[in-house]
Order: structure tokens, then sequence, then C-alpha cells
């Protein structure tokens, strides 16, 4: 089947081009064990653009998607959020990205084998027609399509179950990791149980946190985590003005108090953090991508003693001195996933929440039309929107609601 779509392909001039190009349709698998399935046809209605897309795009000017191309395919049809149309079912439904050999493609080990759709080795949104596991076709809730048209208002919030499913990995796998860190000397000073002491430092581990960055995901773990601790002391920090939409929304949905980062010098960055948090942080989340992440949290001591380290971000590499590292007990980790039942819970939330009034859509005819264009100048520039997303189809869509 053919179909128009933008695809990466390996070439400096033109890494990423919207034209027709011939779908394929090889049998995958949800999960290890389960039955491998043919895609069924489905028609993408309303697509965000993630940060993701920017840097494939870049990897493939410099020859480099090879591996992630579909198997005996030298392109790959791109895009990885939004909301479906499902002929043969009749319903709208959200594309669980990731599947494969495995037992949990989140968490794959050497011998499994993932997939995802828009990213690696499956073809994703940005097109007419694709092929989708019917298994991986997530339910919406009920209450968001009139007269068989989806809401502009929830569709645009379905650009985002991807990045907020893995903000609740993040959070669930800080509670993980951090009680477990914390919880001995919780019982220590709490003079409690073991097993009440987990419950209790899954709660302390939040007690002063900087978000180190402002993009959705630093908003995203900003309100997840506030949802379930609501006691956390949270301070974000980033470049933008305090009166920037994206700051006054963040802070609107935390209740987080805000340090612009204005500083020449990150000694000076590192002292209003500690000001602001009221002392050392006792979790320091990194989400610039950026390396001064982790000068300021190390070289600077923002993080306190005992304290964890969550990255988030793709590139900076993280150093550290050995000495105060070993005698401060730091907890350093970082991943970028999520499950299905991540993704599920992040739909529901995101249906309830007013994110749909971050993003702004672009026009497809402007977009197809030179779709490098409008990544360069448009959706990943300086005064780009915190969201772009485009309506694919819009004929499935209620504008009005």
């Amino acid at each position: 089947m053919k179909a128009f779509a933008t695809y990466f392909q390996n070439s400096a001039e033109k890494p990423l081009v919207y034209g027709e190009t011939e779908l394929i349709n090889p049998p995958r698998q949800r999960l290890r064990g389960e039955p491998l399935k043919e895609g069924i046809p489905v028609h993408p209605v309303l697509v965000g653009f993630c940060g993701t897309d920017y840097e494939l795009m870049r990897m493939a000017a410099r020859g480099q998607m090879g591996p992630k191309f579909p198997q005996g395919q030298q392109r790959l049809v791109n895009g990885h959020e939004g909301v479906v149309w499902v002929p043969s079912e009749n319903r709208f439904a959200i594309v669980l990205i990731r599947g494969g050999d495995s037992v949990d493609p989140t968490r794959y080990t050497e011998d499994e084998s993932y997939f995802e759709y828009g990213c690696d080795q499956a073809d994703g949104l940005f097109s007419d027609t694709m092929f989708v596991n019917p298994d991986m076709l997530l339910k919406i809730p009920d209450g968001h399509v009139h007269g068989g048209k989806i809401d502009l208002s929830f569709a645009k919030k379905m650009v985002f179950p991807d990045p907020f499913a893995c903000m609740l990995f993040q959070l669930e796998r800080m509670e993980d990791l951090g009680s477990a860190h914390w919880f001995r000397q919780t019982a220590r000073r709490r003079g409690c149980s073991l097993e009440e002491a987990r419950g209790i430092a899954a709660d302390e581990i939040f007690e002063r946190t900087v978000i180190f960055g402002l993009g959705t995901t630093g908003m995203f773990i900003g309100d997840v985590l506030k949802k379930a601790h609501p006691g956390a002391k949270i301070v974000f920090t980033a470049r933008s003005p305090e009166d920037h939409p994206k700051v006054r929304f963040a802070l609107e949905e935390t209740g987080a108090d805000y340090v612009r980062n204005t500083y020449d010098d990150p000694a000076a960055l590192a002292d209003a953090l500690r000001a602001a948090l009221g002392g050392r942080a006792t979790c320091f989340i990194g989400v610039s991508g950026t390396n001064l992440e982790h000068q300021v949290a190390f070289d600077h001591k923002v993080l306190g003693c005992n304290g964890i380290y969550n990255s988030f971000s793709l590139g900076p590499r993280i150093s550290f001195d050995t000495m105060p590292f070993g005698f401060e007990n730091h907890l350093i980790f970082g991943s970028i996933n999520f499950r299905q039942d991540h993704m599920e819970k992040a739909i529901e939330m995101l249906a309830a929440s007013r994110y749909d009034r971050i993003v702004e859509l672009i026009d497809k005819d402007l977009f197809t039309a030179d779709p490098m264009d409008a990544y360069e100048h448009r959706i990943y520039c300086r005064n780009a929107p915190m969201k772009t997303a485009v309506a694919w189809d819009i004929s499935r869509i209620n504008p009005d609601r």
C-alpha cells in the first residue's frame, strides 16, 4: 500500500521529506510470548511533534539512521504522538508505541528485541495510513467524541501520553529507588519498622526537589510528583522569564517555586537554588539537556547528603568528584521508559487536565510543503510554541469542542 507521509532518509541535503511511499506491514508482537500479528490500517488524525523527531532528522543528515529503518527499508515514517482513527473498529485510539520480543519492551535485556512506531524499525503517524498491531491500540475515555468526530481540546491533550507516561515511570522509579536508598536511616530516625519506613521515605525524598529545565517533561514530572506527594517542595529552574506562559502555567499546575537562571556563574545559581529550597536538595531531576545540570548538583553542592539524582536528559555527560560523592552517599540513575499501564494512566490523567492550552497547531499544507523548514523555523526554533501539533485529518475533528 502506498501513502503520503513524512519520512527520514540518510541524506545531508534532504534528511526529512514529504511524499508518497510504500508502506510495509510485517507481523509484530506486543510482548514476548504473544502471537505475531499483522497490523491493521489506521488513519492518523492529530499528531504531535516531539524533540525526538528533530534529533532523528539530525541523525539522518549525518547518515546515522540505518539501524532505525524498518527491515529492508531505506526510510522511516516518523511520528509517535497523537490520535488515530481505526476504521475496522469504528473508533479512535492512541497507539502504544513500543512493543517487541520482550517481556517488557521498555526494560528489554540483551536477548530481547523491541520496536517503536515512528522512532525505531516501525513506521509512525505522520502518514495518511499506518499499520498497527491491533493489541497496541489503546482506548480513549468516554465523552470526547461527538457526531463521530473527536473533540479538538481532547485531541490536543492526546499528543502527550507518551512523555507523560515517561514521567509516571520516572516517579515510580524515584519512589522505588529513593525509598530503598533512605528507608533504613528513616526507620532509625523515626523509631519505626523498616516496612513503615519505606512508605515514609517515599515522601521524604521529595522534601526539597529541584527540576532543572522547564520543557514539557519538566512540567509533567513536576505535575505527577506534586499530585503523588502534595507535601513536596519543588523548585523549577530555567532561563525563561518569570512571566513566560510556560512558566506561569507550570507554577499554576504544581504550586512550585521558580528560580530564573540569569547567572553567569553556576555558583550563584546554586546559591539561589539552595535559598529557594531552604537547604540542599533531597532530589535533583535533570531535564534540560545541558552539562550545567550535574555541575550545579555536584560541583556546587545543590544536591545534599543522601540525595538522589535522576537524569532524564539526552546528551550531557555526568561527572562528579568521587571523594564527596562517596561520603555524601548520592544515588544517581536514569532511564527513559514507560509501560502500557503508565500510558493508560497518562491518558486518563491528561483527559482531565488543561494541557490542551499549551498546544498550537501548524497548518498541514504549510508543514508538508517543506517539513525541514517547518522543523527549523517554526516547530523547534527559539520562539516556537511549547508544543506543536498538526491536524492530519481535520475532517474527523470537532474544532469548536
